[in-house]
């Protein structure tokens, strides 16, 4: 290939929150920015994800009433963080969170809601909240990207009905009433009348909502500052000078194209959800990297890690989890391709039990599903497989689906002729074709039904929780999570284990600076998202862990590069102080 070159302040690798956060803000400091991505859509993770946000004090908090308690987010980080709490990064990202929430959202076109009862994962644990600190994207006019709209990487299949990424709680719930309340009947009406009318004159959906809007209201910012976007340019290697980092080799329409840096260049790669050797070494369920199912973009193979290695980062092995854990199903889509359906809310709902292998009952169903997958690796331990079922009854399906299989009135024949979906008339013909001994699943479904009746889980405590009964179906009474199975047949899902981002990322320090061996920043590079260990420790404290400290790092990203001196002056400053004098 042709090599040219090009110069620029900042390179960016990577087009997912992390990334185009850190353009847009140093964009706006008046850097010259440079993003560029080995795919050929951007949006990367984010526009796969939900879209949400854990950030604690912001000004959309306050707006409702919603005051953090002096220290309460600290105390509640620390408490989730346990043997990882960094304090000086968890003070810059609560110091920075709202500050970077007040610029995207008064700078520009990114917009959240906030819902006030919207509970941290651990609510009742110390500085824990009901609500205030996850905030979701608000939907987006995809037509305001203009012809870029086409380049946009389009929702998780799973996580959509007919193409279309539906917004998270009220849109949800009028999906699942559609056919009980004459308001949600007229509401989808119009959603699915605006979708099909899109696909017809735009060839997809334009009401970007969740992830899908996140993504487009970021390149819209990006757009409207003349970012250049290269896309389907893969970085070859980064180029040094000493031990500083100077730029990439980046592939671009056919040729090599040698990118200086000046201020410095930031990786934000997605982490290594498909980096099969890395999975070997740091999911202890994955003794040979491939028993994992990950919903994230194949193409995230840890790229941004392995650079910076080459150049003397580290990765932290030892955080307790490398990834956000989440329980999936394996599915096979309509053009014979495989999919993976993280299971977020359906294990919350009455009439849902999950049960190991031998076919019992082993935790709460409705926790977080981080937390979920915890309690999946402890019950197999021992076996071969890492796996767990999850059972309900007619009602509960055609009330509420399960995994892939949708609600009523949408048929679920296809899912059972494929084997996705399981049943039985009986708890025990179910049982026989899970390949569980029929009366352990039966007295395990007795014992439960026993209890549920009343609306109780003594064993487990379904529903005890704030997180619990958010998720659940609050017309069920006393408990919006339990219910009996009881209505004939009976379905079973396999849930593997799968993930949401990595956790394990580079070391970093408050200013997203990549450390060293020996604790110090290498000059010139930065790296933010899940190319960089989580803040969290490993842990799930609340609904947008990932993309909260996304947005917010690259925020501190952006401006910790408009202060950098710029590295041509750096080294002759260095040369000058070394030189001898006269």
């Amino acid at each position: 290939m042709s090599q040219e070159t090009k110069v620029v302040d900042v390179l960016v690798i990577g087009t997912g929150a992390s990334g185009m956060a850190t353009a847009v803000t140093a964009a706006s400091q008046g850097l010259d920015v440079l993003v560029v991505d080995k795919q050929p859509q951007f949006g990367g993770t984010t526009a796969r994800s939900g879209g949400w946000l854990w950030i604690p004090g912001t000004h959309l908090a306050k707006e409702q009433g919603i005051e953090e308690p002096p220290g309460a987010a600290k105390a509640y980080l620390k408490h989730e963080a346990t043997t990882h709490y960094d304090e000086r990064r968890v003070d810059a990202f609560l110091e920075n969170g709202p500050k970077a929430i007040q610029f995207f959202t008064s700078q520009t076109p990114l917009r959240f809601d906030l819902p006030a009862v919207f509970p941290d994962y651990h609510a009742e644990a110390p500085g824990g909240l009901p609500g205030g600190r996850s905030m979701v994207t608000r939907p987006f006019d995809g037509r305001e990207l203009g012809p870029r709209i086409k380049q946009l990487a389009p929702p998780l299949p799973e996580l959509t009905v007919f193409g279309m990424m539906l917004g998270s709680g009220p849109e949800i719930r009028h999906f699942m009433r559609v056919f009980k309340s004459p308001t949600s009947f007229w509401y989808v009406t119009k959603r699915l009348t605006r979708h099909f009318l899109d696909v017809l004159l735009h060839g997809r959906g334009m009401t970007l909502t969740n992830g899908n809007a996140l993504a487009g209201r970021l390149a819209k910012a990006a757009m409207d500052r003349d970012i250049p976007v290269w896309l389907s340019s893969p970085v070859k290697q980064l180029l040094t000078e000493g031990e500083a980092v100077t730029g990439a080799l980046v592939e671009h329409e056919g040729r090599t194209v040698r990118v200086t840096a000046r201020r410095g260049v930031v990786l934000a790669t997605g982490g290594f959800p498909y980096d099969v050797e890395r999975r070997k070494q740091l999911f202890p369920h994955a003794p040979t990297g491939r028993e994992h199912f990950s919903p994230s973009p194949s193409t995230n193979t840890g790229d941004g890690l392995r650079m910076a290695e080459s150049v003397g980062g580290r990765v932290d092995p030892t955080i307790p989890h490398a990834a956000a854990w989440v329980p999936a199903s394996v599915t096979t889509r309509p053009d014979k391709s495989t999919g993976v359906m993280p299971h977020f809310i359906d294990r919350a709902k009455p009439g849902v039990i999950a049960v190991s292998p031998e076919g019992r009952r082993f935790t709460n169903e409705g926790n977080s599903y981080h937390d979920f997958v915890q309690a999946m690796v402890k019950t197999c331990a021992g076996r071969n497989e890492t796996f767990a079922w999850l059972l309900c009854d007619h009602k509960a399906l055609r009330n509420y689906g399960l995994g892939c299989v949708a609600p009523a009135p949408l048929p679920i024949g296809r899912y059972l002729r494929n084997g996705y979906l399981k049943s039985g008339a009986s708890i025990g013909e179910l049982a026989t074709k899970l390949g569980i001994a029929p009366a352990t699943l039966e007295q395990t479904v007795a014992e439960f039904n026993r209890h549920a009746a009343k609306g109780e889980d003594p064993a487990f405590g379904k529903g005890s929780k704030a997180y619990n009964r958010y998720q659940g179906d609050a017309a069920v009474t006393p408990n919006p999570c339990v219910a009996p199975l009881e209505h004939g047949p009976y379905y079973a899902i396999k849930l593997v284990i799968g993930d949401i981002g990595t956790f394990a990322g580079l070391v970093t320090d408050e200013k997203t600076r990549v450390l060293n061996g020996l604790g110090e920043p290498i000059a010139g590079l930065y790296a933010v998202g899940n190319d960089a260990a989580s803040v969290m420790g490993g842990n799930y404290p609340g609904a947008g862990i990932t993309l909260g400290p996304a947005i917010t790092f690259g925020y501190i990203a952006g401006n910790e590069l408009a202060k950098a001196v710029p590295l041509a002056k750096a080294t002759a400053a260095a040369k000058e102080a070394l030189a001898p004098t006269a």
